[in-house]
């Protein structure tokens, strides 16, 4: 099987130098704007509150835990980001339906509301970052792009279970 050195230096050093690069200038041109959309809108909800929100939007309500662990963070992140949530009334505390001990969060309508105002304002942001494009244009690079993440959270994962320390981040 060869290793990372191998397959390294089976492909090209200059597009991986310049892959690379596009990542830095991406992630710290998505941190400068947040991403947050257009308008009003405009970086009103952090990242990690999105994709928690998100998540809970997606999947429906679930305890600190699961939640963590379907981002590949900590529950103690989780509770820490979570927690300006439930007190601005976008996400609710409820007791579990199967185990009234067990904590669930869950979407609050407010939190509904809010997410797809903040969805619908990155929506027109995409739009316009990506004007000119072709669909095909935009299917493609939406299905790299979530290629990549995918591959990077699985990285993350080897690497977390294999006693590499944890993540805070979204």
């Amino acid at each position: 099987m060869p290793t990372s050195q191998d397959m390294t230096t089976e492909l090209d050093p200059g597009l991986l130098d310049a892959l690379q690069h596009q990542v830095a200038v991406f992630a710290r041109r998505a941190e400068q704007t947040r991403l947050g959309g257009t308008g009003q809108l405009r970086n009103s909800m952090d990242r990690a509150a999105y994709l928690l929100l998100n998540r809970l939007d997606r999947e429906g309500p679930m305890g600190v835990k699961a939640l963590a662990a379907g981002m590949g963070i900590d529950s103690s992140t989780v509770t820490r980001q979570v927690a300006p949530l439930v007190d601005s009334g976008l996400v609710k505390r409820t007791s579990h339906p199967e185990d009234g001990r067990a904590v669930v969060l869950q979407l609050s309508p407010r939190g509904l509301d809010r997410l797809e105002e903040v969805r619908s304002s990155r929506r027109t942001l995409m739009a316009e970052v990506t004007d000119g494009w072709t669909p095909e244009e935009r299917a493609s690079f939406c299905t790299l792009l979530t290629r990549f993440n995918a591959a990077l959270s699985a990285r993350q994962s080897a690497h977390h279970t294999a006693g590499g320390g944890s993540s805070q981040g979204g």
